[in-house]
């Protein structure tokens, strides 16, 4: 047999094969859809997707709970009341927790570095190693501005002085036509001008004016002196 006839029976079978082929693609894809969309098998492809879907989750959630709990949950205690500098000590605190002071706060009432508040808040449950973050007590008042009273009713100048944490001495009554207005305002029993800085609780004493008729004799004869 020549190249030539071998060449032409070659390619004669390749066309009957690929022609076969084409011929049965109808019936293959037939089968093929048979296989995956006929209702038992499509129901059993869905309740598979869903039980994979299902387990995943599952192991995520599993998996999620043990990273967020790794440590033993603790009782949270109650720092209130204690030295801030007592606990910022290692030493004498439980190693669970971290100790932050995240603020001070002008108490009066309390030492200095006593704490007042604390967050997370005593009796919650908290995980190891969680930071404590702590109020403390500070014995430096804060500043305040004086604000302008002169002119201002008394009873609008009072308010004015609470609101920023001042307090109001005993008020001196002084003869003017100008009744219940501030004709002064007094600190340490000197004048003090508005814009002044003081520390908060401190006492400021308002003069206000009164008419004549309605003051003590004796507080009449020293305006009038």
């Amino acid at each position: 047999m020549t190249k030539k006839q071998k060449f032409y029976y070659a390619h004669n079978y390749n066309k009957i094969i690929l022609l076969l082929f084409l011929k049965d693609i109808p019936k293959n894809m037939s089968n093929l859809k048979t296989f995956f969309f006929s209702s038992k098998k499509l129901g059993f492809h869905i309740l598979l997707a869903t039980g994979i879907f299902v387990l995943i989750c599952v192991i995520t959630l599993i998996v999620l709970d043990s990273y967020t709990r790794h440590g033993t949950e603790v009782v949270m205690p109650s720092f209130v009341g204690m030295d801030s500098n007592e606990l910022l000590n290692k030493e004498t605190v439980s190693k669970d927790y971290i100790i932050v002071v995240s603020d001070y706060l002008y108490d009066r009432n309390s030492p200095q570095g006593t704490v007042l508040k604390q967050d997370p808040h005593a009796g919650e449950m908290v995980k190891k190693g969680r930071k404590v973050y702590v109020t403390v007590a500070s014995n430096t008042p804060p500043k305040v501005v004086m604000p302008q009273l002169q002119d201002v009713s008394l009873r609008q100048a009072e308010i004015m002085l609470k609101a920023i944490g001042l307090e109001l001495a005993p008020v001196i009554y002084k003869a003017s036509p100008y009744e219940n207005a501030v004709l002064e305002q007094l600190y340490k029993g000197r004048v003090i001008l508005p814009g002044t800085e003081v520390n908060t609780g401190e006492t400021i004493t308002l003069v206000v004016g009164k008419n004549p008729d309605d003051l003590p004799d004796e507080l009449e004869n020293e305006t009038e002196e």
